[in-house]
């Protein structure tokens, strides 16, 4: 692993030496890279930000507005950013400051893209100087939480450390604050922890909590003090189906694949009869989708003569190969949430 780590380290500072367009694209390749490998914990705090300019936002806007769906997500996310750069305006011209949070919450099931948004909004609040670097630290309960007296505090602010001058992301955050009488439980601490350095560092860091509706209406009203701490509570819809299969189109078109005539009526049928509830992967579940169809496409390519396939045959996904793909996709849920469903 290490001969890896230093080899990504090196073309993190390479990509940093580079000016413009082009390096802000490296370093996201890079970054992306870590991110897969699970490498980017292991790697200096923030080193890749703080080598790389950030992106203007009109391009990170225009990723943004790229996206499927997501129009109220969007206009909230677009209101926000132009709230904060005409406060920043005003404070150009030597008016009063309102006293406002950054912090937001956002409300969705799996794969409505959350993550994806949070990360973009952190380059947006890069690009408009608000913070220093823009850049995403994610972290779930494990991430914050100790094994024993004393240990959530330190580890809590080591992680918002790494994330000044960003944004840090909390991922299913109302496992910070399960249901019942949690005697052992160190997810309090990690709470207080927070709020007491989001007050410390109100200029220099922004907070993001995320997860499931219902689980964060609990989480915000676990602590007297929390939900004052957040300015917008965004929420993420459910795709629909058309959108679920744009995005699945979208998938393929990143891959070199196509779809056949018959796939996007194979796509309708089963994204309609999918059960849409709290566990329903969303862009997720179209994902994995499409990864159980390439293997069903390879299975049908195989038993002619691979040799004589042309560039047409290995890039199509067809309906037959979807509907084999959607016997063997299952609706995931996380272990977390069933245990706090449990209770």
């Amino acid at each position: 692993m290490a001969p890896k780590r230093n080899k990504l380290r090196k073309t993190i500072f390479e990509a940093g030496k580079a000016v413009g367009k082009g390096a802000n694209k490296a370093g996201q390749i890079v970054r992306d890279t870590a991110s897969d490998r699970g490498l980017e914990n292991r790697l200096p705090s923030g080193v890749a930000d703080k080598l790389l300019p950030p992106r203007p936002l009109e391009e990170v806007q225009a990723e943004l507005d790229a996206l499927v769906g997501l129009d109220s997500v969007k206009e909230q996310v677009a209101t926000q950013i132009a709230f904060l750069q005409v406060q920043e305006r005003r404070r150009e011209h030597g008016l009063d400051d309102i006293n406002t949070s950054r912090h937001l919450v956002f409300m969705g099931n799996p794969g409505t893209g959350k993550t994806t948004v949070a990360r973009l909004l952190a380059e947006m609040y890069g690009s408009i100087g608000l913070l220093e670097k823009g850049h995403l630290v994610e972290v779930d309960r494990a991430g914050l939480v100790g094994k024993y007296v004393g240990h959530t505090a330190s580890k809590t602010n080591k992680v918002v450390k790494r994330a000044l001058g960003g944004v840090l992301f909390i991922d299913e955050a109302y496992a910070l604050s399960p249901p019942g009488i949690q005697t052992n439980d160190f997810g309090a601490e990690a709470i207080e922890t927070l709020l007491k350095r989001m007050e410390d560092h109100r200029d220099r860091l922004v907070v993001v909590v995320a997860g499931y509706p219902k689980l964060m209406e609990q989480f915000l009203h676990s602590n007297p003090g929390l939900r004052s701490r957040f300015a917008r509570e965004i929420v993420f819809p459910d795709y629909s189906t058309d959108e679920l299969i744009k995005i699945t189109e979208k998938i393929a078109q990143d891959y070199d694949f196509h779809l056949s005539d018959d796939a996007e009526k194979a796509l309708n049928r089963i994204f309609k009869q999918v059960v849409r509830n709290d566990a329903f992967g969303n862009a997720r579940f179209a994902r994995n989708l499409f990864e159980q169809a390439l293997n069903k496409q390879a299975v049908r390519l195989s038993q002619g003569d691979v040799g004589a396939l042309d560039k047409h045959a290995v890039t199509e996904i067809t309906g037959d190969d979807l509907k084999a793909a959607a016997a063997q996709v299952e609706v995931p849920i996380s272990a977390e949430t069933r245990r706090l469903r449990r209770i």
